[in-house]
């Protein structure tokens, strides 16, 4: 699977090393960045190209990781074809893809360790949509509210 991966520095080191666990479990990983920490750095910066990557499908699932996640998880629902979670559990973690169609994941690198952070990473990334009637009418709800704002 082809995952895009971003974060400011609130999220950087955990960026870094969740990279480099998808690398040894065989997906091909775009870093947005930031590429390096920089406590002046912005999460806009790298989780707008990250969600419109997403959204355009050039990669085929996103993470997007902050201090808490909340900014991230935020500024990627801004872009429309988006469905970005604030993950911290693992149910969370697969039934926001296969209820809610989620395909970018979102988390706080000083709220969770590199090992829950990973068991919930490869748990949203092993979920399928399900495709559901109801799944798929709310959905279809929601992509007619982003046609009436589109971030440019």
């Amino acid at each position: 699977m082809r995952v895009g991966i971003a974060s400011d520095h609130g999220g950087f080191a955990l960026k870094e090393q969740i990279a480099d666990l998808l690398r040894g479990a065989a997906h091909e990983v775009v870093d947005f960045g930031a590429l390096q920490s920089s406590s002046g750095d912005d999460y806009p910066d790298y989780v707008i190209p990250l969600a419109r990557a997403v959204a355009a499908g050039t990669v085929d699932r996103g993470v997007a990781l902050c201090g808490s996640g909340v900014g991230a998880s935020i500024c990627a629902n801004k872009v429309a074809g988006v469905r970005a979670g604030l993950i911290h559990d693992v149910f969370s973690a697969h039934q926001g893809v296969e209820d809610d169609d989620m395909n970018v994941f979102s988390l706080g690198g000083q709220v969770i360790g590199p090992a829950l952070a990973w068991e919930l990473i490869e748990t949203f990334l092993k979920a399928r949509f399900s495709g559901a009637i109801r799944h798929q009418r709310r959905i279809e709800k929601v992509k007619a509210l982003e046609m009436q704002a589109v971030l440019p």
